[in-house]
């Protein structure tokens, strides 16, 4: 308990910087793409989860023998997902030193078992459209030390991971005048050079990084509302025998 105690706060340590970004100065969300029963969309987010976001962010709540919730079989976690010292019953530790990561990072980062339900939690959106709109939100910044900066999280400390395949885009923005002051208002983007992917490859990607995400911090979800249906179901038709029933037992007391 009192590790996903110190998980949730350290997930929550981000929001301070971001807690303006559908508000003034910042971008709408955009709706995440909801695919927490679509089996395939998990497995890839998996995989780009083990890939890109292991290496410096742990999922310490999580083990890797849990995926086979989402249709994965033993080997085939071990042929693709595990690193080469880590075994299936483990959790998934992140690959970097912790004293290493807040020397070049400022702070070691976050747990990510349960960011998408903590940002639920905080207000933002789904949890979902938060994460879905901040990886889709990276532009070249050669100001920051990382190089990159962030419309959703302005001044982030964590470079664009996924640059590679998304490419450099850069934020376009209309100026208006209001009380005698120009504003920019954001309007889109540019894309400046190609990544792997093309724009809508990249969107379905993040899609499923983020439905992966937001099954991780609460993997039984869906077979909980879906026994939830079913209780409600059982309880309604029971309701109406027992109402027949109370009114064929009294139906002759005068």
């Amino acid at each position: 308990m009192k590790k996903l105690i110190l998980g949730l706060i350290a997930a929550m340590s981000l929001m301070s910087g971001a807690a303006h970004a559908s508000g003034a100065g910042g971008i709408a969300w955009d709706k995440a793409p909801n695919k927490t029963n679509d089996l395939v969309a998990l497995q890839n987010g998996a995989k780009l989860f083990v890939n890109y976001c292991l290496n410096c962010h742990s999922a310490a709540f999580m083990r890797y023998n849990r995926l086979k919730d989402i249709g994965l079989t033993d080997q085939q976690i071990k042929d693709n997902l595990l690193f080469t010292t880590d075994k299936v019953g483990e959790t998934m530790k992140a690959a970097i030193d912790p004293k290493q990561a807040a020397e070049w990072f400022g702070a070691n980062p976050p747990d990510l078992t349960v960011i998408a339900r903590s940002r639920a939690a905080a207000g933002q959106g789904s949890g979902g459209d938060y994460l879905y709109t901040y990886l889709r939100s990276y532009y070249p910044d050669a100001t920051k030390p990382t190089g990159w900066n962030n419309l959703v999280f302005p001044n982030v400390g964590m470079p664009h991971v996924l640059w590679e395949l998304q490419g450099q885009r850069h934020p376009v923005y209309d100026v208006r005048e209001e009380h005698g002051h120009e504003v920019k208002v954001f309007k889109g983007w540019e894309q400046v050079t190609p990544g792997t992917m093309t724009p809508l490859q990249y969107d379905q990607a993040v899609g499923d990084l983020v439905s992966y995400l937001q099954w991780m911090g609460e993997p039984s979800q869906n077979s909980r509302v879906r026994v939830g249906v079913w209780v409600l179901i059982f309880l309604g038709f029971f309701t109406v025998i027992a109402w027949r029933l109370n009114a064929a037992y009294w139906k002759d007391v005068k």
